[in-house]
């Protein structure tokens, strides 16, 4: 999905002397498993305008000069007095430096750990004002905008804080109950239709640390709260408490996973947590809980503690001079004797020039016996958004393969007569196609059925583990191709690919909108998600046929036939 409009700033006041400032973009890359459906993001900033006057969250560097502007029009920069920052990045050092630019007498207030990475980003001569919490303190603002300071650690972010103003009872929640799409809507008016948006970013971010998140969402419930206003997207108010229990629903749903998965990493610039997370999503769709570990903010008990309830791990590192940052070594060395040499193993990591990390891990690891379950993933720099795919992919297969040592099998039991009368439902043997810019997959179905006549409709079960579910959502286009009886073509699709491997290779195909038509086929639909459903293990698409064509006026349509309800 594309938007062409020019990067803006939204500014209206959503409560008593409370001014929010949306900085969107309509359009936002893939550089991150969580932007992956594309619909923009807004980053949300938040001006409280009482005696003194405290700005919470300024975006990054790409709205630096159209944010000042826009924040100029409504205040003077000198009266401001504090910036709040529900978590340091390097993102927002740019805006960070020019607001300091302006009014050298800001105040920031943070956590211990965001204090640490402000002046490290920092590094100027000049002395920063830091006003550390960790809990306890309030800050009197006049007006009745009295602030009180919930810090929210994760693995993810360390210095997570959230911000509680008593007058107008908002929290302002940072990277909590977030979604990553753009409009001009402000609040949740028809929350419902942004839960499926909400969901993907809760897997995305959320789903691989739900113990903390479990820890936040107990600290505020106890707060009395008109809406919540999170770093991205529209504010909380109309769902806010659907959306609350949701969190609990789905973060218990993580728990009561039979097998789990530690994943500790460390990260320089952010590049080995973007690895992370890819990897750590690729796991959770397979149906295996993650505990992601970030082994700079944990302590050694922690560590061991995770590796003893896993069923596996993977280890992720930044290369520093050379060497593995102290907080990995640590972590090694507990892995090395804690986890049994049974356990499947992982290693990742970014690097800038020499990358010897990740390979001093895993020839650490094979040496005490341990056998890796991949090839050492090793990306110089930014992951792109092919090597997003592939850490995904990677998450998947290692959690499929954990499954399979763990021989989990279907709620009915094989052989029964209630699975074979199941397994005798059969469907058109169909391949889905999708491509978006340098991305182009493809699967094989054949849980198909026209759903509608007006529109013409068609519904589709795709797995939860399954590559392509990424670009099912609302919106996506993609293509159907519908295969012929006695042709060859159904054997190229039904093997196994490697994360990553080009799935038509060798195989005839023609580009168009969202997907690849194979010509060799019987027919094709062009078709755009309209709705999607969770059942299960999978999920049920609901498409509209946009467009498609019989290729062999004469051929008879493929049928998939299965013995049992558990084979595909």
């Amino acid at each position: 999905m594309t938007n062409n409009k020019p990067r803006d700033v939204q500014a209206i006041y959503i409560a008593a002397e409370t001014l929010a400032l949306r900085s969107r973009s309509w359009n936002r890359l893939r550089f991150e498993i969580e932007y992956a459906l594309e619909k923009g993001t807004t980053a949300n900033s938040f001006l409280i305008q009482g005696n003194l006057q405290a700005l919470i969250d300024p975006p990054g560097g790409t709205f630096t000069e159209i944010y000042l502007k826009e924040l100029s029009q409504r205040t003077n920069i000198l009266d401001i007095s504090y910036v709040i920052l529900g978590h340091v990045n390097t993102n927002r050092i740019d805006t960070i430096k020019a607001l300091l630019e302006i009014n050298s007498r800001l105040t920031f207030i943070c956590t211990n750990p965001g204090a640490i990475a402000l002046r490290q980003e920092l590094d100027e001569e000049r002395e920063l004002k830091i006003q550390v919490v960790r809990g306890e303190e309030t800050l009197d603002l006049g007006k009745g905008h009295l602030l009180k300071f919930i810090p929210t650690s994760t693995p993810r972010h360390p210095d997570e804080l959230c911000t509680y103003d008593t007058k107008t009872q908002i929290v302002y929640t940072d990277k909590f109950f977030g979604a990553h799409i753009c409009g001009d809507q402000v609040f949740d008016e028809g929350w419902s239709t942004l839960l499926g948006d909400r969901r993907y970013y809760f897997d995305s971010t959320m789903a691989n640390q739900v113990r903390q998140v479990e820890s936040a969402l107990d600290k505020l419930a106890e707060l009395p709260t008109s809406f919540y206003a999170p770093g991205h997207g529209p504010m909380l108010r109309y769902g806010l408490h659907e959306l609350v229990n949701l969190y609990r629903q789905w973060s218990e749903a993580q728990k009561q996973q039979n097998i789990s998965v530690a994943l500790l990493f460390a990260s320089a610039y952010g590049n080995t947590t973007t690895i992370a997370n890819a990897l750590a999503r690729g796991i959770t769709k397979a149906g295996v809980a993650v505990e992601l570990i970030n082994c700079e903010s944990v302590e050694p008990e922690e560590i061991k503690a995770a590796i003893e309830k896993s069923s596996g791990f993977l280890i992720g590192s930044p290369t520093l001079a050379g060497h593995l940052p102290t907080q990995v070594q640590t972590a090694l060395g507990i892995v090395l004797s804690t986890a049994t040499k049974s356990y499947q193993a992982g290693v990742f990591g970014s690097y800038g020039w020499s990358g010897e990390a990740v390979d001093i891990i895993a020839g650490k690891l094979k040496d005490a016996g341990y056998t890796l379950a991949f090839e050492p993933i090793r990306i110089k720099f930014k992951p792109t958004e092919a090597t997003l795919q592939i850490c995904e992919e990677t998450g998947t297969d290692f959690a499929q393969a954990l499954k399979r040592a763990k021989k989990v099998r279907t709620t009915l039991n094989p052989g029964s007569t209630v699975e074979q009368a199941v397994g005798r439902i059969v469907g058109s043997l169909c391949v889905l196609t999708v491509k978006r810019g340098e991305i182009s997959t493809a699967m094989l179905a054949s849980w198909v059925s026209q759903a509608t006549f007006n529109p013409p409709g068609l519904t589709i079960a795709v797995a939860k583990d399954r590559a392509i579910e990424t670009y099912m959502f609302e919106g996506d286009r993609f293509v159907l191709n519908i295969l012929e009886q006695g042709k060859q073509l159904r054997r190229h699709f039904m093997k196994k690919f490697a994360p990553g491997e080009d799935r038509f290779a060798d195989v005839n195909v023609e580009d168009t909108e969202g997907g690849l038509i194979l010509p060799e086929g019987l027919a094709y639909l062009e078709c755009r998600v309209a709705q999607r459903m969770e059942c299960g293990d999978h999920w049920l698409v609901y498409a509209i046929v946009e467009n498609g064509k019989l290729l062999q006026s004469n051929g008879l349509t493929a049928i998939h036939h299965r013995k049992t309800a558990s084979n595909y």
